[in-house]
């Protein structure tokens, strides 16, 4: 979400954006993370397997700004498939969806654990707590999270004052990541 500040931000700096602008552009920056509520549909349960973790959606939003010529759609496009792209580094995604395939660096996970996921996810009560805590306790993970967080209050405050307010959106996000990582944590420790 951090990064959805950040390119709104640089670029509002061009452009002037509107505030309904400017809010697009951010929510297109985590839309797709929204289909977490439907990852009972997706392979093996991830949510990143689904479409909307692919680079389809971005390139339809990306060509429609071109189809209309508005800016902000290229915009919002290119803010959709940077997090697509930021999420082939942790946990991969489906990238291209039709292999279904899982593509990325996925620097979170081992090839052991990878081809005996069943056995690690047996260790936890809750099998999502796997993926949370190794997120979580990753020192790489964390120093993205800060490092993102700085270059959007930066941003923010160089390029786009007036829209400052809408970083309640960011701690909003950030209290829902969190309130699971700590009922996760709360299920582990019983």
């Amino acid at each position: 979400m951090a990064l959805g500040f950040i390119i709104a931000a640089i670029f509002h700096s061009i452009f002037d954006f509107l505030l309904f602008e400017f809010i697009l552009i951010v929510v297109s920056s985590f839309i797709m993370d929204f289909d977490v509520f439907l990852s009972k549909y997706a392979k093996d349960g991830n949510h990143r397997n689904l479409f909307s973790h692919s680079i389809i959606p971005s390139m339809i939003i990306i060509f429609l700004g071109l189809f209309f010529f508005w800016p902000v759609l290229i915009i919002c496009g290119f803010a959709y498939l940077f997090h697509i792209i930021i999420d082939t580094f942790d946990w991969g995604t489906n990238f291209f969806f039709f292999p279904k395939k899982t593509f990325g660096i996925r620097y979170l996970i081992t090839k052991e654990e990878e081809e005996n996921l069943e056995e690690f996810l047996s260790e936890f009560k809750n099998p999502q707590s796997f993926f949370d805590f190794k997120y979580y306790n990753s020192k790489l993970s964390l120093s993205i999270e800060i490092a993102m967080f700085t270059g959007m209050v930066i941003s923010m405050v160089f390029l786009a004052l007036e829209y400052i307010f809408l970083i309640i959106i960011y701690f909003l996000g950030l209290y829902f990541h969190l309130s699971i990582h700590f009922k996760l944590k709360k299920i582990e420790d019983k």
